[in-house]
């Protein structure tokens, strides 16, 4: 069994709106007619078919995040038609999609809670997808804390995604980002930033059973083990107007090891060495199966195909094969184990 827990999806209720509500955000059109496996099922089911029978989709909903799309008014009727579309996929083929992440309207806080409860509590969703700030605002801030409290209590997980646009320069005295170095480089360090505000903000004291999946093999994180470690250790050292120092005696563990605490997806685009590393990092224990179809040159199997190769050849044993194919995501997820 293999359950890849990231991967894409536009139901046909979700676009109508987004074009609707959205109708000049750039390439939206563009996206959607460049990647039919985004919208068209017949194309979806051909791609999973080349992986087997037991190959199943955890879905999910891409960028642009719902807060960037719409406003505050708006964006939760957005997000409501995201979560009922892939609700609604799930029902009707629930051999193949064994479960849905939910979308939230992040730029209304209080939507958000009461759509994250609708969500699980009547759609079945099997955990909530964010990104790594709320149209420019940390995630570690007080409006969001309920989100996370209730996310706590249901068990379930929160699916971390990074968002920077080109607008975002590389340097200060340009206009933009070049190059797409936003994209390759610039989600990264999204993911690992909000990883970090989480991790200083205490949120694994408050909640130290809380599962967050963090995209990319936890990005930065495993390749920086030693910043994040000894380095960390060390916060307040290099700064003199604020009392880090009191940061860190104010956590009840040392960073590096509430970095441990995060889950993350082999989600590295067909990367080798990157999903050793990350391994390496996180534990067996805490790797999920993930592709991020169907954003690959091919527009769906490559990035399937080459996760799985990477996965089957790791110098592992068969019971962490497992557990990272189905094992891990059965007991996040509350599925039934395989």
């Amino acid at each position: 069994m293999k359950i890849d827990i990231y991967n894409h999806i536009m139901p046909k209720p979700y676009v109508d709106m987004m074009m609707k509500v959205a109708p000049d955000h750039a390439d939206l059109g563009k996206r959607i007619r460049g990647i039919p496996m985004l919208v068209d099922l017949d194309e979806r089911f051909r791609v999973m078919d080349l992986f087997g029978d037991d190959y199943r989709q955890i879905l999910s909903i891409p960028g642009p995040p719902a807060e960037v799309l719409a406003g505050p008014d708006v964006s939760p009727d957005l997000s409501r038609a995201a979560n009922d579309g892939m609700a609604e996929l799930v029902d009707k083929y629930p051999e193949r999609f064994p479960g849905f992440t939910a979308r939230m309207p992040m730029n209304n806080p209080k939507a958000a809670l009461a759509e994250l409860h609708r969500a699980i509590r009547d759609l079945g969703a099997k955990g909530i997808e964010v990104y790594s700030n709320a149209a420019g605002k940390p995630l570690d801030g007080e409006e969001f804390e309920p989100l996370w409290a209730a996310m706590a209590e249901y068990d379930l997980p929160i699916w971390l995604h990074p968002a920077r646009g080109a607008a975002f320069a590389d340097y200060p005295g340009e206009e933009k980002s070049k190059y797409e170095i936003w994209w390759t480089f610039g989600w990264p360090y999204e993911t690992s930033t909000a990883m970090a505000r989480w991790v200083f903000s205490g949120l694994f004291d408050r909640y130290p059973d809380i599962k967050i999946i963090a995209h990319h093999l936890g990005a930065m994180i495993p390749f920086f083990e030693g910043r994040v470690g000894p380095g960390w250790d060390q916060l307040g050292s290099r700064t003199s107007d604020e009392d880090y120092g009191a940061v860190l005696k104010g956590l009840k563990k040392r960073p590096f090891d509430y970095f441990k605490m995060f889950y993350a997806d082999t989600a590295v685009f067909g990367s080798a060495s990157a999903t050793r590393c990350g391994l390496d990092f996180f534990g067996a224990g805490k790797v999920v199966f993930a592709s991020d179809a169907p954003f690959d040159p091919e527009q769906g199997p490559m990035y399937i195909r080459e996760t799985i190769k990477i996965i089957d050849e790791l110098d592992i044993s068969d019971a962490d094969r497992a557990a990272i194919y189905h094992g891990n995501a059965e007991k996040l997820l509350g599925l039934p184990a395989n």
